[in-house]
């Protein structure tokens, strides 16, 4: 059975692109996010020009994720209790609004730091909004069968947009400048709101909405502690997410102080890195539902790519060591995430997503500043290793307790029919179970959603 669950099938890296929502989705995300790389890779440097300080690139980069940090659990519960696909009209237009300022205010040169902070802090509470509903509304674009495979493809989709948009803000940034990466990603944000127009909502299968009530954020914190698959990954998440995903603070420290480059340079590290996150992401769609101790491992052999790149002496290894970085980092998102919305009730996913974000994004405010320091005192180099030792050592602690989640699952299926029932069953019978009682008192059905299943 292990054998047949890590057998890669190449009909399946794909097969979510054949929903015509999903695809849209799919697409329209690919384009966005290319636009947010040139941002990202602009506003890294632009920090560095006006304070030449790792410091202020790391509370910048800070500020724009202390919102989720603080509010984080709020937008999973207005993901839980709105439609999805309103939301992200919103939150997308605003996004792409904040970009058009950035872009004014370059060009114009009128750009402070205060306004820098001031427009990342603004960003950060449409991201609030913006990321539960996104990542929950997968779910309902797909069948369940499709969703490991649409969740891997949706990372696959961010870098593959990081491999194009980073080079290309690179090169944008060096030879026209700045203003015109972050003029670039406000014009992208068109093709989210487009894909968004474009779907049938007919084809959609809606959760059941959440009541409106007090405590949903507490509940939600309480459904996640009783649940170990759910509980040890989150942890697993908040830490590595904290120290290890901060590539926005190490790549333009490796570039600038390690490597003596630039922009480009960073643009070029940024691409190499998500053509890894590629090539993993493909392989991780081509394969069957895994069992949870791969989340360990994946930690393990990410952190040990950190661990090389850390140690690069030349910029060619370090291009090779962040191949192996990327590959690492998509392998280890794409299975925390398809664990968390595979094991998360319905109408608790978008509180699930919200935990995801917090702990994964959120966590920024305070790895971004530790990061962002370590850098400028201790140089470039130890900002990787105090992300990739405690990614090795996540990954090594966690594995007794998703080990015995993979054997308590193994049992189940192992049972005789009608003695026990495996976890997709679980996850099937209380979608199915909604379907019937139509959610909580006062939750619309959400027919499509149950039917399908």
């Amino acid at each position: 059975m292990a054998a047949r669950r890590l057998r890669l099938r190449p009909g399946q890296m794909i097969s979510s692109l054949r929903t015509r929502n999903y695809r849209l989705f799919f697409f329209g995300q690919l384009v966005s996010v290319a636009g947010t790389w040139m941002q990202t890779v602009a506003q890294s440097f632009l920090v560095l020009d006006v304070t030449h300080s790792g410091t202020q690139l790391g509370l910048t980069t800070a500020a724009r994720f202390l919102p989720m940090f603080v509010f984080g659990p709020i937008g999973g519960v207005f993901a839980d209790r709105l439609d999805k696909r309103r939301v992200l009209y919103v939150t997308q237009t605003l996004a792409g609004l904040l970009a058009a300022a950035f872009a004014v205010l370059i060009a114009t040169h009128s750009i402070r730091l205060w306004i820098i902070y001031l427009l990342a802090l603004a960003l950060g509470f449409v991201n609030v909004f913006d990321n539960p509903a996104r990542q929950s509304f997968i779910s309902e674009m797909v069948s369940a069968e499709d969703l490991p495979n649409a969740v891997t493809l949706n990372s696959v989709a961010m870098n593959m947009a990081r491999v194009f948009g980073a080079a290309a803000g690179g090169v944008i940034a060096a030879a026209i400048g700045l203003a015109w990466c972050f003029g670039c990603n406000a014009l992208s944000f068109a093709a989210v709101l487009i894909s968004l127009a474009a779907m049938r909502r007919g084809e959609l299968f809606p959760a059941a909405r959440l009541a409106r009530k007090k405590r949903q954020v507490r509940d939600g914190l309480r459904y996640v502690r009783s649940q170990p698959e759910l509980l040890v990954p989150l942890l697993m998440i908040a830490v590595i997410g904290t120290l290890a995903w901060e590539f926005q603070v190490t790549l333009p420290l490796m570039a600038s102080q390690a490597f003596g480059g630039g922009a480009a340079t960073y643009g070029v590290m940024a691409s190499v890195m998500g053509a890894g996150a590629v090539v993993g992401g493909l392989i991780s769609a081509g394969r069957a539902r895994p069992r949870a101790r791969a989340l360990c491992l994946a930690a393990i052999g990410w952190g040990i790519a950190i661990l090389a790149a850390a140690a690069a002496p030349t910029l060619t290894l370090e291009l090779v060591a962040m191949v192996f970085v990327g590959y690492g980092s998509i392998t280890f998102n794409a299975l925390a995430k398809t664990t968390l919305q595979l094991a998360a009730k319905p109408t608790m996913r978008g509180r699930v997503m919200a935990l995801w974000a917090l702990a994964w994004l959120g966590s920024t405010p305070i790895g971004g500043p530790i990061v962002g320091w370590a850098g400028q005192a201790l140089g470039a180099r130890w900002s990787l290793v105090i992300g990739g030792l405690p990614t090795v050592i996540c990954g090594i602690a966690a594995l007794p307790a998703l080990n015995r989640v993979d054997r308590r699952a193994s049992r189940a299926a192992a049972s005789p029919p009608g003695e026990a029932i495996t976890a997709e069953a679980i996850t099937a019978e209380a979608i199915t179970a909604e379907a019937t009682t139509g959610g909580t008192a006062g939750e619309a059905p959400a027919s499509r959603s149950e039917a399908r299943i």
